[in-house]
């Protein structure tokens, strides 16, 4: 009896919603983020942790999807053009970690770029039979490209050299848009697996748990955060727009992820 009140009040709630206009539910949706920021702020005392469970969740996610490509046999469902654009900004990451840091940031990255690497290599060698390319038609230079260029044009400054600097850029712009494709995969294919639904949704965490970092650290020094260092005073505001850009690109998936799990749906459909 409990579990029909439970799974009652969930289509009651859902129900509410779709009435609701899109401006009203982007509105609550920011609302709902805000607080869920406000009280990691008050439950977390070293915000710093919020970076290493962002790559560790991040890491988590690869993990599930090796277990899909070992067990299942087949990467159907996958992007391997999401896969490559990842792989490109955790090599450039690596590179530049091992300038400036050298701790657990560049074991995490190292630990989700050789996993990835494994999976390209999988969807492109071993299960290449189930690797529907033309529903992954999102092309990677409309990324890779623009990143690139906006390193060049906004990125820190000291103290390191100026084209780690760059590259630290270029890691930070590529992996806000890196999912891009494989969102694209999903609207094209309409219908998505649970474990390719895991994955985005464990992208989808790390990316608000590093987006609260930001807005926490922005909020706690009432601003200053924004302007230490960067080219002309940019690169905080750029870094954190691209922080907020992939969180918000990441979402609506969330949104349809949650409400498929509530529901009790193992395949997640995508709206139109």
């Amino acid at each position: 009896m409990g579990k029909r009140r439970g799974v009652s009040a969930v289509n009651v709630l859902f129900a509410w919603q779709k009435r609701l206009s899109k401006k009203v539910k982007t509105a609550l949706g920011i609302i709902l983020s805000l607080l869920l920021v406000v009280s990691l702020r008050f439950t977390v005392k070293n915000h710093n942790h919020f970076f290493v469970a962002s790559e560790s969740i991040h890491a988590a996610g690869i993990f599930v999807l090796i277990y899909k490509l070992t067990r299942q046999k087949t990467c159907s469902g996958l992007s391997l053009k999401s896969q490559e654009v990842t792989a490109i900004f955790l090599a450039v990451r690596l590179m530049c970690s091992l300038t400036m840091e050298g701790d657990i940031h560049t074991f995490l990255d190292f630990a989700t770029f050789v996993s990835t690497l494994w999976v390209i290599y999988m969807i492109r060698y071993k299960l290449n039979s189930s690797y529907v390319k033309e529903l992954d038609n999102f092309p990677i230079y409309y990324l890779v490209v623009p990143s690139a260029i906006l390193a060049f044009l906004i990125n820190p400054t000291a103290p390191y050299h100026y084209i780690v600097r760059v590259m630290w850029a270029f890691c930070v712009y590529s992996e806000s848009v890196s999912v891009l494709p494989q969102l694209r995969l999903m609207q094209n294919a309409k219908m998505i697996e649970p474990f390719t639904a895991h994955y985005v949704f464990a992208l989808g965490i790390a990316r608000f748990l590093a987006c609260a970092h930001w807005l926490i650290r922005v909020y706690e020094t009432r601003g200053r955060y924004l302007w230490l260092i960067g080219a002309g005073y940019f690169w905080f505001p750029a870094a954190l727009l691209s922080e907020v850009v992939q969180t918000f690109i990441l979402a609506d998936f969330c949104y349809y992820y949650v409400k498929s799990a509530m529901e009790g749906q193992l395949v997640l459909k995508m709206p139109v």
